[in-house]
């Protein structure tokens, strides 16, 4: 049985880092799986049963220390390569496929490139290219840049993998704790993090909330999102708008929602959003690069222009943008039939996304 090590810098919520951890479980069956980190605090994933190394390298400011946190993390990640015999190296996200690369070694050197955020770095593209036995993609569109623009014919695309039947049970493992016993709820999932837009969706959900005065919004991620509030505030919705924090098990508050709504400006894989799918819920989403075209192909969702990433908590502020996202909520919530043809396009694409076909893919790169 091979040994594969699969690096990522921490297991906050994230999408990466979900990812990391939902490998490591599908694999096991068929690899011996380790999972290294480079800080331990704040785990919020179940690791139970994966063997774990710490290496104790936190993230450090400024370029001398990035620089040798990089040639540390390289040195580590050799002796433990070395200590267990580590076949493949699959790392997740440019910090952890950096020290992958400082490593050395004989493994086999599985590079993830997870966001198109990551393709704006042409340096580090390019070196990934040249080390890389493998330049693992997650999407079809960041696949195909970095073969045509950087030549290299390392890339693969190997789309996130769910679990249906697990997140609908997680789903119904707790109950939801929310503010409101009734109403329509719109739901986005993300850490505080200016590339998800939320400013965006407050905005135009105060336009959906005086149209229809039914309608919540419910924000599922970590941080403190006190701009946010502000904004919710001074918009005069706060009391219509909940930020639930970090939730390890986020499907209870999902199976809450009645659509879901994405508004980055720039993703990779949007987990999140296939995960809501597969609760079943619409999806209006931004055309943002890269991943909610490809996932939704202009049928099995909603997609609207890509929106400005310039961050706006101005309340008397809205945009053009932001009321066309709005109307077309407006649209969608108010018309039955469209709202559960659109639940089951959501099901429906949400079972291409198997974990069978993730696993069958790296079986077959490692033979």
């Amino acid at each position: 049985m091979k040994k594969i090590l699969l690096i990522v810098p921490a297991l906050h919520q994230g999408g990466f880092e979900k990812v990391c951890v939902a490998t490591a479980r599908l694999l096991q069956p068929y690899f011996d799986v380790v999972i290294a980190i480079f800080d331990s605090r704040d785990i919020a994933y179940d690791i139970k049963g994966i063997p774990v190394a710490d290496l104790r390298l936190p993230s450090r400011p400024g370029k001398v220390g990035k620089v040798l946190n990089v040639i540390k993390r390289g040195l580590k990640l050799r002796v433990l390569m070395q200590k267990e015999h580590i076949d493949i190296a699959y790392s997740f996200g440019p910090t952890a496929n950096l020290a992958n690369i400082a490593s050395g070694g004989k493994a086999e050197k599985w590079l993830g490139v997870r966001s198109y955020m990551d393709m704006c770095h042409p340096g580090q593209i390019r070196l990934f290219c040249r080390c890389a036995d493998r330049v693992v993609c997650c999407s079809d569109m960041i696949c195909n840049e970095v073969r045509d623009k950087y030549r290299c014919d390392k890339a693969v695309t190997l789309s996130n993998p769910f679990d249906i039947r697990e997140v609908k049970a997680l789903s119904v493992k707790e109950e939801a704790q929310i503010p409101w016993s009734e109403g329509r709820i719109l739901i986005s999932m993300g850490r505080e993090d200016t590339v998800k837009g939320f400013w965006h969706l407050i905005k135009s959900f105060s336009l959906v909330h005086e149209k229809l005065p039914d309608t919540k919004l419910m924000i599922i991620g970590q941080g403190e999102f006190q701009d946010y509030r502000k904004l919710a505030y001074g918009l005069g919705i706060d009391d219509a708008v909940y930020f639930t924090g970090l939730k390890k098990n986020p499907y209870p508050y999902l199976k809450k929602g009645s659509l879901y709504v994405l508004t980055s400006y720039y993703e990779g894989f949007p987990n999140a959003m296939v995960e809501a799918m597969a609760m079943g819920l619409p999806v209006i989403a931004t055309d943002c690069m890269t991943g909610p075209r490809e996932i939704l192909e202009e049928k099995y969702g909603i997609l609207l222009p890509n929106m400005s990433p310039d961050e706006d908590f101005n309340p008397q502020n809205i945009t053009v943008e932001e009321q066309n996202l709005a109307q077309e909520i407006v649209r969608l919530l108010e018309d039955k039939d469209k709202m559960e043809h659109y639940c089951q396009m959501s099901l429906q694409r949400a079972g291409d996304y198997t974990a069978e076909s993730y696993v069958e893919k790296i079986r077959e790169w490692a033979e």
